[in-house]
């Protein structure tokens, strides 16, 4: 199988700020990647040296054997970005925004227009062509920045935190679009803040901290590697079933929340909240 996406020794620096140091990654063509880490960590800077929008200080960064910079017409065609922050016009209707996206594509109106009524019936967005950006739901929104990410028919699609502030059923209804690019073919890199959303996804992990990969695998062979089993005994979590009175037992294990955990030292939503109180501070 192909490299998608290879990166080797990757540094960044601003100033005297280690943002990426000495990072590896290798991605698989049609893999469904996720990057997991805490605010500061490193995922954005990561994306940015991979689409161009930041030069690396060293390494190598190439996207299906060609080299972001050296060939950076040829591998920025290759990839595809939904960004986490909406930057669409947003009193545009959602067909007119796909098709202005294929327009910096080189495509003739026919074909914009035939693409975009095709990406919008993929992402169940089709009744809702004519609606304005503005006016969509959260969940809604989110989707039409996927969509438009595809106009180009890209081999690579970067999501940036895809799901953020989309109520549980959409969740869902996006995972299963996500889930229909990738089978077909389509390599996807997800940075996301739920860990469930990378658990149910992700053929692979990679944890990011201090601008390193510290840790990468299938999420079921981390929690197996790095989580005990244990026993919930009459409602109560024990490690050995000796010298309980049992009415009731269930056999558990950790979660990719637990492994997160022991790599960062904190929770997924600890990190939130410490980003947070940053901000406060900050202002």
């Amino acid at each position: 199988m192909a490299v998608a996406l290879e990166i080797h020794q990757l540094k960044k620096h601003y100033g005297s700020l280690v943002a990426l140091n000495n990072l590896e990654l290798s991605i698989s063509e049609g893999e469904f990647f996720g990057l997991l880490g805490p605010n500061g960590a490193g995922k954005t800077t990561l994306i940015k040296t991979i689409i161009g929008l930041a030069r690396r200080t060293s390494g190598s960064i190439k996207v299906f054997g060609k080299d972001v910079e050296k060939d950076y017409l040829y591998t920025r065609k290759m990839i595809g970005v939904a960004a986490q922050e909406p930057n669409i016009d947003h009193y545009s209707p959602i067909q007119r925004v796909l098709e202005f996206q294929g327009g910096y594509h080189g495509m003739n109106k026919n074909d914009r227009r035939e693409k975009a009524l095709a990406l919008l019936k993929q992402f169940g967005l089709i009744e809702k062509r004519k609606a304005m950006f503005k006016f969509l739901s959260g969940g809604m929104q989110r989707r039409v920045m996927i969509a438009r990410s595809m106009m180009g028919s890209p081999k690579i699609l970067i999501l940036d935190e895809p799901s953020a502030g989309v109520d549980v059923e959409q969740r869902h209804e996006l995972w299963n679009a996500l889930r229909d690019v990738n089978k077909q073919g389509v390599t996807i890199i997800l940075t996301t803040h739920y860990i469930d959303e990378a658990e149910e996804l992700c053929e692979r992990i990679g944890i990011i901290n201090k601008g390193e990969i510290e840790l990468m695998g299938n999420p079921q062979q981390l929690i197996n590697k790095y989580c005990d089993q244990y026993f919930m005994v009459n409602g109560e979590k024990r490690k050995t079933l000796e010298g309980h009175d049992v009415r009731d037992v269930e056999v558990k294990q950790g979660s990719l929340e637990e492994v997160f955990l022991k790599v960062i030292g904190k929770s997924m939503h600890e990190c939130e909240q410490d980003s947070e109180a940053s901000k406060d501070v900050s202002l």
